[in-house]
Formats: structure tokens, sequence, C-alpha cells
């Protein structure tokens, strides 16, 4: 259900392409090595897994729009977060993930969105999918713009850490990437990221 659920946004964003699932092993990989519990770390991973869903409510002209969109049309992407936790409303089994679903572009220091929310208030499982959502967007090629490379994404979260995102988090992230665990590989026109597990 949940792989039908995540196809479902590739074929309506297909930029995205791949980009819920490298988000969701990266982030159980962070979860794991930061030593949560196996119900914490399977929500991260099945959030991870659909934390766009709510993309499906956004007019697939704008979702694959080359160029820089308007304000309005921003907004209306906003809306994509709060569009997924409504869609899961009815789905018991995805109901930690359907918290994280809705936090996931919410900040730590109350920059982020839909609610604004500060510090704790963001769910640990949100704060580890934002990081994971961030690199592996800076990384890609957008409809916007080509991908800016692995070197962009590691000084946009050393310079957020502890300020948008999760200081912890940021560490062990940017550690299973320097140590290889999480490994960006880049060929022409896309960028491919294969994800290991460090330990069985």
């Amino acid at each position: 259900m949940v792989a039908a659920l995540a196809g479902a946004v590739e074929m309506r964003d297909p930029y995205t392409a791949g980009h819920e699932d490298r988000v969701a092993r990266s982030a159980a990989l962070v979860a794991s090595e930061l030593g949560l519990s196996c119900d914490d770390i399977e929500s991260i991973s099945l959030a991870g897994h659909i934390h766009d869903i709510g993309k499906l409510s956004v007019p697939a002209e704008i979702l694959s729009r080359p160029g820089r969109l308007s304000t309005a049309e921003m907004d209306l992407v906003r809306t994509h977060s709060h569009a997924g936790f409504d869609m899961l409303e009815r789905v018991d089994f995805l109901r930690d993930a359907r918290e994280i679903v809705l936090q996931h572009h919410e900040r730590i220091d109350g920059s982020g969105y839909p609610s604004g929310l500060k510090g704790e208030d963001v769910c640990l499982g949100a704060q580890i999918i934002a990081v994971a959502d961030v690199f592996d967007a800076i990384v890609s090629d957008r409809p916007c713009r080509p991908s800016l490379g692995i070197d962009a994404a590691l000084e946009e979260l050393t310079n957020g850490s502890g300020t948008k995102y999760n200081a912890d988090v940021v560490t062990t992230f940017i550690r299973l990437v320097k140590s290889n665990i999480i490994e960006a590989k880049f060929v022409p026109g896309r960028v491919m990221t294969s994800l290991f597990r460090s330990r069985q």
C-alpha cells in the first residue's frame, strides 16, 4: 500500500522519481544510528516513503514547470504537507507516520511550515526526514534547476545545524555521507543515490 502511494506521487511529479525511497532509506539509517526503537524507525521509514503524498493535491503543471514559481504557486505547493496529513486520516497503521508527514517542512527555529513549530514541538521523526529531504532535494535535478551537488547540500545542513535542523541529526547524517554509508553518485542529467546499511 505504501509503495502504491509513493508510486502515485512519482507519476504525478516525475522529477521526484526515487526521491521518497532515498529519503526513507537514509532517514531510517540515521534513526538507527541515533538508537531509536524499531517501531520508531519503521514509522520514520514509512513516513519517508509517503512524505510528499500531499502533492497529489497540487496541479501537475505546477510541480513540473521549469523555472521559478510565483509566490501564489509556492503557497499552493506548501499546502502539500497538510494535504498529506488529511489524506492519511483513515489509515490507522500510518498514524505515527501521519504526524511526520504533516511536520516534515517544519524547522526547529520556527521558520518552517505549515504551523511554524519550534524546537521539541517538531517531532524527532520529522526532524530526521527534514534533513534527508533537504539533502536529496539539493543533490537532485529539479524542474527549476540542475543538481547543486553534494558540497552545496552538506553546506546547507552544516549552516543550518542547531538552528533550522537538529544538530545531532545533521552530525549523524553527514558522518554517514562521508563514510559512504549514504553515497550519492552523479550521472548525466540526473542523480542516482545508493544507500547501504552499515550493519544488519
